[in-house]
């Protein structure tokens, strides 16, 4: 369903080489997955026997209980629609080798033996195993089946879109060049890691990062299970880690130091993967040097159907949730932003800086960030030309912020008001003035862009643009009005991320309190062009949410429109895990056409955008990250959704 499959991390409680208990519990463990519907399940490294046996590894007794486990699992997995990966050792080629084993109803679907055996510090693998680069055989007898074997399998799923399964093993992941490496460069979007490692004081979080790390370089999946507790012996200690990473992102982790077997879960995104390889076009690059594999392929049944899925949906995906990556976020971001202006700033030798300050967010953003740039380049903030221009629709609120946060930041203030520009062009054109249409209010936004350029003409300056990339993806801008600047520092932060930005200054800018005060209050104003007369309070009488929809739900369009390119379906599948409680599935349909409408209509605004600083995953900069063609149509995904 929409391209997930449910990956599963089993930690079986243990006993060093009583291959009849441990068997018993992998098989608990699987029954326990497949009422979860978990669909791929690993074990750790050599689970059936345990890893830590030692020279018991050389007895006839242990070696042949080990296959009698293996094919009783294989046998009690004939009834389960669920591909599973355990670990015992096998003997062939006058060798005996560290192999994981892939098992499907009932079916040995092939052995992968471990390529890089550690033999340092307190291991010794190489006392007892073989590498897979000594295996000389392609296929063995194993629990009475003909089974293949050899580090170049990799397991397919028919029925699975963009599913293929690679299997390493522990120590492999340490090397310089990972067989997963190289399985992902030959299609495997899931990436299966038996281990046994062992704790150190320092070594958990060497091996998270070395895992999230991996699954980023590999764009796939990774699933990675090590030993439990009741491995631990002599000098050594085992923790059971088991982690699931998807693209750099840890979906989900284990609890470290439990007595009893646990079994952690994710709804790994195969489309996901299979969109962010598409799209980095380098990532095949290194495919010359890579092995030949053998595909095993097998039928399992299409995605189960499930209500909620098993991984977090942000609601607010350009918002990070940790508040220490938040802060780091925000600072890199208005760094960005920063910078970006100081350097047109210097190459063009302007003088000034040029505003438009209505009270709103985004002009308070960009004012916020003029005025760093100009403490960046070490010049006085008298550069900065902030100029309020009240039209019909400016309210009390909005006009007294502007002039109060230009004076708490100590620029230059200007008020130019546009109402008899305005009543002049209106005049000129033959518009009647008390029709309230779209002529009525670009007419104020074109005045306003007029009065700015031609003050940056007088002032040897730059028009900072102010507008912000949601609107962008609207359209909610007026051609040729506040569409167009010299510089648009706000391009490319979503409107979601302006409020958390203009916030982060507020609470972290070093200002005074005064400044604060008016912050805190335009962050808890309406957003709003002010383009249509207040109410009968003098109140704003036109709530741009109210128009176009909320925010938060257009941005999480647009982030799961454009980076990931998914269907509409999808994305209000999405929507619904994230927004459940918030918006019923009328509300975000509603507004999730009104999006792809806007989306596709108004790509000739950002055809022609200014220059500004891409500081996330996801621009509309038609010279960067997206390249549509003005006049495409939208049927083919409005007639998906008119099908929901």
């Amino acid at each position: 369903m929409y391209g997930f499959i449910r990956v599963g991390c089993a930690i079986p409680k243990c006993k060093l080489a009583d291959c009849i208990y441990n068997k018993d519990k992998l098989i608990q463990l699987m029954q326990k997955a497949v009422e979860k519907q978990i669909q791929v399940l690993v074990f750790p490294e050599l689970s059936i026997t345990a890893y830590t046996c030692g020279d018991l590894f050389f007895q006839f007794s242990l070696l042949e209980s080990a296959q009698k486990g293996l094919s009783d699992i294989a046998s009690a997995s004939q009834g389960m629609d669920i591909f599973t990966v355990v670990g015992l050792p096998i003997a062939v080629d006058n060798q005996i080798f560290n192999c994981a084993v892939a098992i499907y109803r009932g079916q040995i679907l092939g052995a992968v033996p471990k390529t890089t055996l550690p033999n340092y510090g307190e291991f010794y693998e190489k006392r007892w195993f073989s590498p897979a680069s000594q295996l000389a055989s392609k296929e063995i007898m194993l629990c009475g089946q003909r089974v293949p074997i050899g580090t170049d399998l990799l397991f397919t799923p028919e029925q699975i879109p963009h599913c293929k399964i690679g299997i390493e093993i522990c120590e492999d992941l340490w090397s310089p060049i990972p067989p997963s490496s190289y399985q992902a460069l030959a299609g495997a979007t899931l990436l299966l890691n038996p281990s046994a490692s062992n704790e150190l004081a320092t070594k958990y979080d060497y091996r998270k990062k070395l895992i999230s790390q991996q699954s980023s370089r590999c764009i796939g999946a990774y699933a990675y299970t090590s030993s439990g507790v009741g491995e631990s012996t002599q000098d050594m200690v085992f923790s059971g880690h088991g982690m699931i990473c998807e693209n750099g992102s840890i979906l989900s982790e284990s609890k470290r130091f439990l007595k009893e077997s646990q079994i952690i879960y994710a709804d790994v995104d195969l489309e996901l993967l299979a969109n962010d390889r598409r799209k980095n076009s380098s990532f095949m690059d290194s495919q010359t040097a890579l092995p030949c594999y053998r595909e095993i392929t097998f039928s399992m049944k299409p995605q189960w159907a499930v209500d909620e899925l098993e991984r977090v949906i942000k609601p607010q995906p350009f918002i990070p949730e940790n508040n220490a990556f938040l802060d780091q976020r925000c600072q890199d971001i208005f760094n960005i932003q920063l910078v970006g202006l100081a350097r047109r700033m210097e190459h063009t030798q302007s003088k000034s800086l040029i505003i438009g300050i209505s009270g709103g967010l985004d002009s308070t953003l960009a004012l916020l960030v003029a005025v760093k740039a100009c403490d960046y380049l070490n010049i006085s903030r008298n550069h900065i030309i902030g100029i309020t221009m009240p039209g019909f629709g400016t309210t009390d609120r909005t006009y007294h912020n502007a002039i109060s946060l230009m004076e708490a930041l100590g620029v230059q203030i200007r008020e130019i008001s546009i109402q008899k520009a305005a009543l002049q062009h209106f005049e000129d054109i033959g518009h009647d003035a008390s029709i309230h249409d779209v002529t009525y209010e670009n007419t104020q936004a074109r005045e306003r862009t007029q009065i700015l350029m031609d003050i940056a003409n007088q002032e040897n300056g730059i028009v900072v643009g102010t507008g912000d990339l949601s609107e962008l993806a609207l359209g909610w801008a007026t051609y040729n009005g506040d569409h167009m600047s010299m510089y648009g520092v706000n391009a490319g932060v979503p409107k979601t991320l302006v409020r958390i930005l203009v916030q982060w200054v507020a609470e972290y800018g070093s200002l005074s309190h005064k400044a604060k005060e008016i912050l805190l209050d335009i962050l808890d104003t309406p957003v709003s062009p002010e383009l249509l007369p207040p109410d009968e309070k003098g109140n704003i009488n036109q709530k741009t949410e109210e128009i176009v929809g909320p925010y938060q739900l257009h941005d999480f369009f647009l982030y799961y429109v454009v980076r990931f390119g998914f269907s509409p379906s999808k994305i209000l599948f999405l929507a619904e895990q994230a927004f459940e409680g918030e918006y019923d599935r009328e509300v975000l349909l509603k507004w999730l056409k009104n999006f792809y409408k806007r989306f596709f209509s108004q790509q000739f605004k950002r055809s022609c955008l200014p220059d500004g600083p891409k500081v996330g995953t996801i621009s509309l900069s038609p010279r960067g990250d997206w390249r549509m063609p003005t006049d495409a149509f939208y049927h083919v995904w409005m007639d998906e959704l008119e099908k929901l």
